[in-house]
Protein backbone atom coordinates (compact mmCIF):
# COMPACT_ATOMS: atom_id res chain seq x y z
CA UNK A 1 0.00 0.00 0.00
CA UNK A 2 1.30 3.36 -0.69
CA UNK A 3 0.42 6.37 2.23
CA UNK A 4 0.02 9.87 1.25
CA UNK A 5 -1.47 13.16 0.94
CA UNK A 6 -2.56 15.94 -1.41
CA UNK A 7 -2.06 19.19 -2.52
CA UNK A 8 -5.95 20.75 -3.25
CA UNK A 9 -9.35 19.71 -2.78
CA UNK A 10 -10.38 17.46 -5.78
CA UNK A 11 -12.83 14.84 -6.80
CA UNK A 12 -12.32 11.91 -9.24
CA UNK A 13 -15.45 10.50 -10.46
CA UNK A 14 -15.49 6.46 -11.68
CA UNK A 15 -16.87 4.71 -14.02
CA UNK A 16 -20.07 4.16 -12.38
CA UNK A 17 -20.53 8.12 -11.21
CA UNK A 18 -19.02 7.38 -8.02
CA UNK A 19 -17.11 10.29 -6.89
CA UNK A 20 -13.51 9.36 -4.82
CA UNK A 21 -12.98 12.87 -2.36
CA UNK A 22 -9.59 13.97 -1.86
CA UNK A 23 -8.97 16.72 0.57
CA UNK A 24 -6.04 19.03 1.58
CA UNK A 25 -3.86 17.93 3.97
CA UNK A 26 -4.97 19.25 7.60
CA UNK A 27 -2.40 19.02 10.34
CA UNK A 28 -3.56 16.52 12.93
CA UNK A 29 -2.96 15.51 16.09
CA UNK A 30 -2.37 11.80 14.59
CA UNK A 31 -2.74 10.56 11.39
CA UNK A 32 -5.97 9.06 11.78
CA UNK A 33 -7.79 11.26 9.87
CA UNK A 34 -9.99 12.23 6.56
CA UNK A 35 -6.73 13.05 4.66
CA UNK A 36 -4.50 11.18 5.12
CA UNK A 37 -4.84 8.39 2.14
CA UNK A 38 -4.07 4.88 1.38
CA UNK A 39 -4.41 2.77 -1.53
CA UNK A 40 -2.43 0.84 -4.49
CA UNK A 41 1.08 1.19 -6.43
CA UNK A 42 -0.94 1.15 -9.35
CA UNK A 43 -3.78 3.25 -8.48
CA UNK A 44 -1.00 5.54 -6.99
CA UNK A 45 0.81 6.03 -10.11
CA UNK A 46 -2.88 6.53 -12.37
CA UNK A 47 -4.01 9.08 -9.83
CA UNK A 48 -0.89 11.21 -10.20
CA UNK A 49 -1.64 11.14 -14.18
CA UNK A 50 -4.77 12.24 -13.69
CA UNK A 51 -3.20 14.76 -11.45
CA UNK A 52 -0.61 15.86 -14.05
CA UNK A 53 -3.61 16.20 -16.74
CA UNK A 54 -5.40 18.54 -14.51
CA UNK A 55 -3.20 20.94 -13.02
CA UNK A 56 0.71 19.23 -12.66
CA UNK A 57 1.63 22.71 -10.47
CA UNK A 58 -1.80 22.70 -8.81
CA UNK A 59 -2.70 19.12 -7.97
CA UNK A 60 0.03 16.89 -6.50
CA UNK A 61 1.10 14.36 -4.30
CA UNK A 62 2.97 13.49 -1.37
CA UNK A 63 3.92 10.02 0.83
CA UNK A 64 3.82 9.92 3.70
CA UNK A 65 5.86 7.84 6.50
CA UNK A 66 4.12 4.31 6.11
CA UNK A 67 5.50 3.18 9.61
CA UNK A 68 3.54 6.23 11.60
CA UNK A 69 0.23 5.20 9.70
CA UNK A 70 0.64 1.74 10.88
CA UNK A 71 1.41 2.55 14.51
CA UNK A 72 -1.57 3.99 15.12
CA UNK A 73 -3.25 2.57 18.09
CA UNK A 74 -6.63 1.90 16.33
CA UNK A 75 -4.96 0.46 12.89
CA UNK A 76 -6.29 -2.72 11.74
CA UNK A 77 -3.68 -6.18 11.85
CA UNK A 78 -2.46 -7.00 8.55
CA UNK A 79 -3.72 -11.10 7.34
CA UNK A 80 -1.90 -13.06 4.69
CA UNK A 81 1.61 -12.14 3.38
CA UNK A 82 2.32 -8.80 4.64
CA UNK A 83 3.08 -6.10 1.95
CA UNK A 84 4.62 -4.01 4.57
CA UNK A 85 6.93 -1.14 3.05
CA UNK A 86 5.84 -1.93 -0.79
CA UNK A 87 6.87 1.40 -2.08
CA UNK A 88 9.99 1.28 -0.32
CA UNK A 89 10.71 -2.15 -1.97
CA UNK A 90 9.49 -1.18 -5.50
CA UNK A 91 12.02 1.84 -5.56
CA UNK A 92 14.76 -0.56 -4.81
CA UNK A 93 13.59 -2.90 -7.70
CA UNK A 94 13.89 -0.19 -9.93
CA UNK A 95 16.99 0.73 -8.99
CA UNK A 96 18.81 -2.50 -8.94
CA UNK A 97 17.13 -3.50 -12.28
CA UNK A 98 18.37 -0.32 -13.91
CA UNK A 99 21.95 -1.16 -13.02
CA UNK A 100 21.55 -4.62 -14.21
CA UNK A 101 22.24 -6.31 -10.85
CA UNK A 102 18.88 -8.38 -11.33
CA UNK A 103 19.57 -10.90 -14.09
CA UNK A 104 17.28 -13.63 -13.74
CA UNK A 105 13.41 -13.60 -12.96
CA UNK A 106 14.11 -15.77 -9.83
CA UNK A 107 16.02 -12.74 -8.05
CA UNK A 108 13.71 -10.26 -9.26
CA UNK A 109 10.74 -11.97 -7.68
CA UNK A 110 12.94 -12.94 -4.55
CA UNK A 111 12.70 -9.05 -4.10
CA UNK A 112 9.42 -8.49 -3.41
CA UNK A 113 8.64 -12.67 -2.45
CA UNK A 114 11.16 -11.86 0.85
CA UNK A 115 8.39 -13.18 3.29
CA UNK A 116 8.18 -16.68 4.23
CA UNK A 117 5.02 -18.88 4.08
CA UNK A 118 2.44 -17.46 7.14
CA UNK A 119 -0.49 -18.92 9.11
CA UNK A 120 -3.54 -16.56 9.19
CA UNK A 121 -4.87 -18.58 12.40
CA UNK A 122 -1.67 -17.18 13.94
CA UNK A 123 -2.33 -13.82 12.95
CA UNK A 124 -5.92 -13.62 14.03
CA UNK A 125 -5.33 -11.46 17.70
CA UNK A 126 -9.09 -11.26 18.07
CA UNK A 127 -10.51 -14.51 18.94
CA UNK A 128 -12.84 -13.55 21.46
CA UNK A 129 -15.05 -11.51 19.14
CA UNK A 130 -18.16 -12.65 17.67
CA UNK A 131 -17.87 -10.58 14.71
CA UNK A 132 -14.90 -8.77 12.19
CA UNK A 133 -15.08 -6.48 9.73
CA UNK A 134 -12.07 -7.25 7.02
CA UNK A 135 -10.75 -4.71 4.18
CA UNK A 136 -9.32 -6.08 1.13
CA UNK A 137 -7.26 -3.19 -0.68
CA UNK A 138 -6.58 -3.88 -3.82
CA UNK A 139 -8.41 -6.47 -6.28
CA UNK A 140 -7.74 -10.13 -6.95
CA UNK A 141 -7.29 -9.61 -11.20
CA UNK A 142 -7.72 -7.30 -14.13
CA UNK A 143 -9.73 -9.77 -16.19
CA UNK A 144 -12.81 -11.10 -15.23
CA UNK A 145 -11.17 -14.60 -15.53
CA UNK A 146 -9.12 -13.64 -13.03
CA UNK A 147 -11.60 -12.09 -11.08
CA UNK A 148 -14.09 -15.16 -10.82
CA UNK A 149 -11.37 -17.35 -10.35
CA UNK A 150 -9.45 -15.52 -7.68
CA UNK A 151 -13.06 -15.21 -5.56
CA UNK A 152 -13.01 -18.80 -5.41
CA UNK A 153 -10.08 -18.20 -2.32
CA UNK A 154 -11.74 -15.42 -1.19
CA UNK A 155 -14.87 -17.97 -0.12
CA UNK A 156 -12.49 -20.18 1.21
CA UNK A 157 -11.07 -17.31 3.53
CA UNK A 158 -14.35 -16.23 4.45
CA UNK A 159 -15.66 -20.25 5.00
CA UNK A 160 -12.66 -20.19 7.48
CA UNK A 161 -13.19 -17.01 9.11
CA UNK A 162 -17.06 -17.56 10.04
CA UNK A 163 -15.15 -20.93 11.52
CA UNK A 164 -13.70 -18.83 13.67
CA UNK A 165 -16.81 -15.69 14.20
CA UNK A 166 -20.13 -15.77 14.06
CA UNK A 167 -19.77 -12.96 11.49
CA UNK A 168 -17.67 -11.61 8.91
CA UNK A 169 -17.77 -8.91 6.62
CA UNK A 170 -15.70 -8.41 3.46
CA UNK A 171 -15.37 -5.36 1.81
CA UNK A 172 -13.08 -4.59 -1.25
CA UNK A 173 -11.36 -1.56 -2.42
CA UNK A 174 -10.40 -1.96 -5.95
CA UNK A 175 -8.39 0.63 -8.48
CA UNK A 176 -11.03 3.48 -9.48
CA UNK A 177 -8.51 6.06 -10.54
CA UNK A 178 -7.78 5.42 -14.33
CA UNK A 179 -9.82 2.48 -14.05
CA UNK A 180 -12.39 2.08 -17.07
CA UNK A 181 -13.26 -1.29 -16.17
CA UNK A 182 -14.17 -0.47 -12.76
CA UNK A 183 -18.22 -0.69 -13.01
CA UNK A 184 -17.77 -4.04 -14.75
CA UNK A 185 -15.12 -5.68 -12.26
CA UNK A 186 -17.68 -3.86 -9.19
CA UNK A 187 -20.54 -6.01 -10.97
CA UNK A 188 -18.65 -9.27 -10.96
CA UNK A 189 -17.03 -9.04 -7.79
CA UNK A 190 -20.58 -8.49 -6.65
CA UNK A 191 -21.80 -11.68 -7.74
CA UNK A 192 -20.53 -13.25 -4.36
CA UNK A 193 -23.08 -13.39 -1.58
CA UNK A 194 -20.12 -13.48 1.01
CA UNK A 195 -18.71 -9.53 0.00
CA UNK A 196 -20.61 -6.86 1.59
CA UNK A 197 -19.59 -4.01 -0.83
CA UNK A 198 -16.85 -2.33 -3.42
CA UNK A 199 -15.32 0.30 -3.01
CA UNK A 200 -13.50 2.66 -5.04
CA UNK A 201 -9.48 3.74 -4.08
CA UNK A 202 -8.71 5.38 -2.20
CA UNK A 203 -9.43 4.98 1.26
CA UNK A 204 -8.95 6.98 4.14
CA UNK A 205 -6.50 5.79 7.09
CA UNK A 206 -9.63 6.94 9.31
CA UNK A 207 -11.69 4.71 7.48
CA UNK A 208 -9.58 2.03 7.66
CA UNK A 209 -9.48 1.88 11.39
CA UNK A 210 -12.37 1.52 11.38
CA UNK A 211 -11.65 -2.47 10.29
CA UNK A 212 -10.99 -5.29 12.74
CA UNK A 213 -8.07 -6.95 9.65
CA UNK A 214 -6.75 -5.92 6.22
CA UNK A 215 -5.07 -7.40 3.57
CA UNK A 216 -2.83 -5.80 1.45
CA UNK A 217 -3.23 -6.87 -2.66
CA UNK A 218 -1.11 -4.33 -3.74
CA UNK A 219 0.50 -5.31 -7.03
CA UNK A 220 0.11 -8.98 -5.51
CA UNK A 221 0.09 -10.57 -8.86
CA UNK A 222 3.29 -9.28 -10.59
CA UNK A 223 5.55 -9.75 -7.45
CA UNK A 224 4.30 -12.47 -5.66
CA UNK A 225 6.34 -15.93 -7.14
CA UNK A 226 3.08 -18.23 -6.46
CA UNK A 227 1.35 -16.59 -8.85
CA UNK A 228 3.60 -17.97 -11.79
CA UNK A 229 3.78 -21.41 -10.34
CA UNK A 230 0.64 -22.18 -8.67
CA UNK A 231 -3.06 -22.14 -9.51
CA UNK A 232 -4.59 -18.84 -9.01
CA UNK A 233 -6.88 -20.65 -6.07
CA UNK A 234 -3.92 -21.82 -4.65
CA UNK A 235 -1.92 -18.65 -5.50
CA UNK A 236 -4.55 -16.51 -3.18
CA UNK A 237 -4.81 -18.94 -0.87
CA UNK A 238 -1.31 -19.02 -0.27
CA UNK A 239 -1.01 -15.17 -0.14
CA UNK A 240 -4.08 -15.25 2.17
CA UNK A 241 -1.91 -17.08 4.70
CA UNK A 242 -4.18 -20.64 4.34
CA UNK A 243 -2.46 -23.71 3.21
CA UNK A 244 -3.92 -24.94 0.11
CA UNK A 245 -2.87 -28.29 0.28
CA UNK A 246 -5.43 -28.84 3.51
CA UNK A 247 -8.03 -27.48 0.90
CA UNK A 248 -9.85 -30.45 -0.94
CA UNK A 249 -10.61 -29.74 -4.64
CA UNK A 250 -14.13 -30.03 -3.74
CA UNK A 251 -14.15 -26.52 -2.04
CA UNK A 252 -12.25 -25.42 -5.05
CA UNK A 253 -14.92 -24.91 -7.43
CA UNK A 254 -15.96 -21.17 -8.59
CA UNK A 255 -19.74 -20.01 -7.49
CA UNK A 256 -21.76 -16.92 -8.47
CA UNK A 257 -24.74 -15.43 -6.82
CA UNK A 258 -27.78 -15.34 -9.93
CA UNK A 259 -29.78 -13.14 -7.96
CA UNK A 260 -27.62 -10.66 -8.76
CA UNK A 261 -28.43 -10.77 -12.23
CA UNK A 262 -30.50 -8.95 -13.65
CA UNK A 263 -30.84 -9.36 -17.45
CA UNK A 264 -33.15 -8.17 -20.16
CA UNK A 265 -36.74 -9.30 -20.13
CA UNK A 266 -36.25 -9.50 -23.95
CA UNK A 267 -33.14 -11.49 -23.36
CA UNK A 268 -35.30 -13.69 -20.58
CA UNK A 269 -37.84 -14.43 -23.28
CA UNK A 270 -35.45 -15.47 -25.77
CA UNK A 271 -33.57 -17.86 -24.13
CA UNK A 272 -36.94 -19.50 -22.55
CA UNK A 273 -38.19 -19.46 -26.54
CA UNK A 274 -34.92 -21.41 -27.44
CA UNK A 275 -35.19 -23.86 -24.30
CA UNK A 276 -38.33 -24.75 -25.36
CA UNK A 277 -36.95 -26.57 -28.62
CA UNK A 278 -34.14 -28.90 -26.54
CA UNK A 279 -30.81 -28.63 -25.53
CA UNK A 280 -28.96 -25.29 -26.08
CA UNK A 281 -24.93 -24.84 -26.74
CA UNK A 282 -22.70 -21.57 -26.44
CA UNK A 283 -20.03 -21.42 -29.28
CA UNK A 284 -17.57 -18.64 -28.07
CA UNK A 285 -14.98 -18.99 -30.49
CA UNK A 286 -13.29 -15.53 -30.30
CA UNK A 287 -10.88 -14.34 -27.24
CA UNK A 288 -9.52 -10.47 -26.43
CA UNK A 289 -6.50 -12.70 -27.60
CA UNK A 290 -5.20 -12.80 -31.03
CA UNK A 291 -3.44 -15.95 -29.67
CA UNK A 292 -6.44 -17.61 -28.01
CA UNK A 293 -8.73 -16.52 -30.44
CA UNK A 294 -9.54 -19.45 -33.60
CA UNK A 295 -9.39 -17.22 -37.02
CA UNK A 296 -12.86 -16.24 -38.36
CA UNK A 297 -13.26 -18.36 -41.33
CA UNK A 298 -11.86 -21.54 -39.07
CA UNK A 299 -14.98 -20.58 -36.44
CA UNK A 300 -17.29 -20.23 -39.24
CA UNK A 301 -16.42 -23.62 -40.41
CA UNK A 302 -16.74 -24.91 -37.20
CA UNK A 303 -20.05 -23.46 -36.69
CA UNK A 304 -21.61 -25.12 -39.71
CA UNK A 305 -20.35 -28.36 -38.75
CA UNK A 306 -21.97 -27.85 -35.31
CA UNK A 307 -25.04 -27.38 -36.87
CA UNK A 308 -25.14 -29.72 -38.86
CA UNK A 309 -24.29 -32.75 -37.06
CA UNK A 310 -25.18 -31.70 -33.43
CA UNK A 311 -28.57 -33.47 -33.45
CA UNK A 312 -31.21 -31.95 -30.93
CA UNK A 313 -28.98 -28.67 -30.19
CA UNK A 314 -29.57 -25.24 -30.75
CA UNK A 315 -26.31 -23.39 -31.10
CA UNK A 316 -26.15 -19.80 -29.91
CA UNK A 317 -23.37 -17.28 -29.81
CA UNK A 318 -22.51 -14.08 -27.83
CA UNK A 319 -20.45 -12.57 -31.12
CA UNK A 320 -20.53 -11.71 -34.41
CA UNK A 321 -19.27 -14.93 -35.83
CA UNK A 322 -20.76 -15.40 -39.60
CA UNK A 323 -22.80 -12.28 -40.88
CA UNK A 324 -24.16 -14.68 -43.81
CA UNK A 325 -25.38 -17.64 -41.88
CA UNK A 326 -28.85 -18.25 -41.64
CA UNK A 327 -30.32 -21.24 -40.07
CA UNK A 328 -32.89 -22.61 -37.77
CA UNK A 329 -30.63 -24.03 -35.29
CA UNK A 330 -28.31 -21.07 -34.61
CA UNK A 331 -29.24 -17.91 -32.79
CA UNK A 332 -26.59 -15.10 -32.63
CA UNK A 333 -27.46 -13.27 -29.60
CA UNK A 334 -24.57 -10.74 -29.73
CA UNK A 335 -27.25 -7.73 -29.53
CA UNK A 336 -28.73 -9.32 -26.39
CA UNK A 337 -25.50 -10.04 -24.71
CA UNK A 338 -24.77 -6.04 -23.77
CA UNK A 339 -23.30 -6.26 -19.87
CA UNK A 340 -21.56 -8.80 -18.19
CA UNK A 341 -24.87 -9.61 -16.43
CA UNK A 342 -26.77 -10.64 -19.65
CA UNK A 343 -23.58 -12.44 -20.46
CA UNK A 344 -23.60 -14.58 -17.17
CA UNK A 345 -27.34 -15.41 -17.78
CA UNK A 346 -26.88 -16.71 -21.05
CA UNK A 347 -24.16 -18.74 -20.03
CA UNK A 348 -26.41 -20.14 -17.06
CA UNK A 349 -28.88 -21.28 -19.19
CA UNK A 350 -26.89 -23.61 -21.21
CA UNK A 351 -26.78 -27.08 -21.66
CA UNK A 352 -23.02 -27.33 -22.83
CA UNK A 353 -20.31 -24.92 -23.83
CA UNK A 354 -17.38 -24.77 -26.92
CA UNK A 355 -15.32 -22.14 -25.56
CA UNK A 356 -12.18 -21.01 -26.41
CA UNK A 357 -9.23 -19.85 -23.45
CA UNK A 358 -11.77 -16.71 -21.80
CA UNK A 359 -14.29 -15.83 -19.20
CA UNK A 360 -16.69 -18.14 -20.56
CA UNK A 361 -15.37 -21.12 -18.77
CA UNK A 362 -14.65 -19.88 -15.41
CA UNK A 363 -18.51 -18.68 -15.42
CA UNK A 364 -19.77 -22.15 -16.55
CA UNK A 365 -17.71 -23.80 -13.71
CA UNK A 366 -20.21 -22.11 -11.52
CA UNK A 367 -22.78 -23.57 -13.14
CA UNK A 368 -20.89 -26.99 -13.60
CA UNK A 369 -22.13 -26.72 -17.08
CA UNK A 370 -20.23 -29.53 -19.33
CA UNK A 371 -17.53 -27.05 -21.01
CA UNK A 372 -15.46 -27.84 -23.73
CA UNK A 373 -12.24 -25.39 -24.38
CA UNK A 374 -9.81 -24.71 -27.01
CA UNK A 375 -6.76 -23.59 -25.58
CA UNK A 376 -3.55 -22.43 -27.03
CA UNK A 377 -2.11 -21.94 -23.41
CA UNK A 378 0.64 -24.27 -22.80
CA UNK A 379 -0.25 -24.16 -19.13
CA UNK A 380 -4.16 -24.50 -18.95
CA UNK A 381 -3.69 -28.06 -17.43
CA UNK A 382 -2.52 -25.64 -14.32
CA UNK A 383 -5.39 -22.72 -15.06
CA UNK A 384 -8.37 -25.48 -14.93
CA UNK A 385 -6.79 -28.01 -12.49
CA UNK A 386 -10.19 -27.91 -10.20
CA UNK A 387 -12.93 -27.79 -12.97
CA UNK A 388 -14.38 -31.10 -12.95
CA UNK A 389 -16.95 -29.85 -15.53
CA UNK A 390 -14.67 -29.06 -18.20
CA UNK A 391 -12.70 -30.70 -21.07
CA UNK A 392 -9.70 -29.51 -22.93
CA UNK A 393 -8.51 -29.89 -26.82
CA UNK A 394 -4.98 -28.28 -26.81
CA UNK A 395 -4.22 -26.41 -29.73
CA UNK A 396 0.26 -26.67 -30.22
CA UNK A 397 1.49 -23.72 -31.75
CA UNK A 398 3.12 -24.95 -34.95
CA UNK A 399 4.09 -20.82 -35.59
CA UNK A 400 7.69 -20.17 -36.80
CA UNK A 401 8.90 -16.83 -36.56
CA UNK A 402 11.83 -15.40 -38.88
CA UNK A 403 11.94 -12.61 -37.10
CA UNK A 404 15.38 -12.16 -35.49
CA UNK A 405 13.61 -9.29 -32.97
CA UNK A 406 12.02 -9.45 -29.45
CA UNK A 407 9.11 -7.99 -31.12
CA UNK A 408 6.65 -10.24 -32.67
CA UNK A 409 6.04 -9.48 -36.46
CA UNK A 410 2.97 -11.33 -38.17
CA UNK A 411 4.61 -10.93 -41.94
CA UNK A 412 7.84 -12.84 -40.36
CA UNK A 413 5.68 -15.97 -38.97
CA UNK A 414 5.14 -18.95 -40.44
CA UNK A 415 1.98 -21.22 -39.77
CA UNK A 416 0.70 -19.02 -37.75
CA UNK A 417 -2.59 -20.69 -38.26
CA UNK A 418 -1.99 -24.36 -38.78
CA UNK A 419 -2.93 -25.51 -36.18
CA UNK A 420 -6.59 -24.43 -35.90
CA UNK A 421 -6.85 -25.27 -39.64
CA UNK A 422 -5.85 -29.14 -38.35
CA UNK A 423 -8.93 -29.09 -35.35
CA UNK A 424 -11.66 -31.39 -36.43
CA UNK A 425 -15.06 -30.56 -35.64
CA UNK A 426 -16.21 -34.49 -35.00
CA UNK A 427 -13.21 -34.63 -32.15
CA UNK A 428 -15.39 -31.62 -30.51
CA UNK A 429 -18.43 -33.43 -30.53
CA UNK A 430 -16.93 -36.70 -29.44
CA UNK A 431 -15.08 -35.19 -26.52
CA UNK A 432 -18.89 -33.50 -25.87
CA UNK A 433 -20.41 -37.17 -26.00
CA UNK A 434 -18.09 -37.85 -23.27
CA UNK A 435 -20.08 -35.65 -20.64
Amino acid sequence: MIFFRVSQNINIKTTDGTLVNYFKFKMPSNLENDTVYITCENDFNDLNKVFENVDKDKYTTRLLKEKKVRELESFPIELGISNKDEYLNSVEFKKNTAKNVIKNEDEVLSLFDKSSKVDIYKQLVKKDKEEISLAIIGGLGKSISQIVSSCTALRILNTKLKELYKSVKIDLYINASNNSLYSRDRQVYLKQKFINNVMPLSITSKKLCTYDYFIDNSSVMQKLSGFNSLNMVDAWLYKFGIDYKKISSYEKHNELNLENVVASKNLEEKIKAIKKKGKVLLFHPFSASANKTIPQNIASSILKELILKLDGYTIVSCLNIDSKLVDDKFINLSKDSKTINDFIYIISNMDSIITTDTSTFHISDAFMIPTIVLSTDTEIDKKTKYYEHLKTIKIEDKSKSLSKFIYDNDSLTLYKYKSWQSLKTSKIIKLLDTF
